[in-house]
């Protein structure tokens, strides 16, 4: 297991971009809408892992209700496992709370899942699976 990726929830990617540009010294290296997730995601490598922006295209996106209630920041963090159904059925089995009990399609067509904050000390927890 390793961190895939953080999750940043901004209010406007026109903004945020060029703060972590500058602070990483290198660009974007893409950017993508995940219509079901209703969010934009713009994603920096940094070393093996990855930042992630994302910016609500919709009102009544879970980005757009973090940020209602948190304000703009850390959204979640994203671990990889081997064999995503199987990570599931594990953390269901030992009592953690999932968000997801089946993988979804996210951001770059990678198979993900959720684990509710309330069963990792506050803390979203997005798994992925590995490619």
């Amino acid at each position: 297991m390793k961190i895939h990726h953080v999750g940043i929830a901004v209010e406007s990617l026109r903004a945020a971009v060029p703060v972590f540009e500058k602070l990483l010294g290198a660009a974007a290296g893409s950017e993508e809408t995940v219509e079901d997730q209703k969010v934009r995601v713009a994603a920096f490598r940094v070393g093996e892992s990855r930042l992630e922006l994302l910016e609500a295209t919709a009102a009544d996106s879970p980005i757009a209700g973090f940020i209602a209630k948190r304000g703009p920041g850390i959204h979640h963090l994203t671990l990889t496992v081997p064999n995503l159904d199987d990570a599931l059925r594990r953390l269901e089995r030992d009592g953690m709370r999932l968000i997801d009990r089946e993988p979804r399609r996210g951001a770059g067509n990678e198979r993900i899942a959720f684990v509710h904050p309330s069963s990792t000390a506050g803390v979203l927890i997005e798994l992925v699976e590995e490619k």
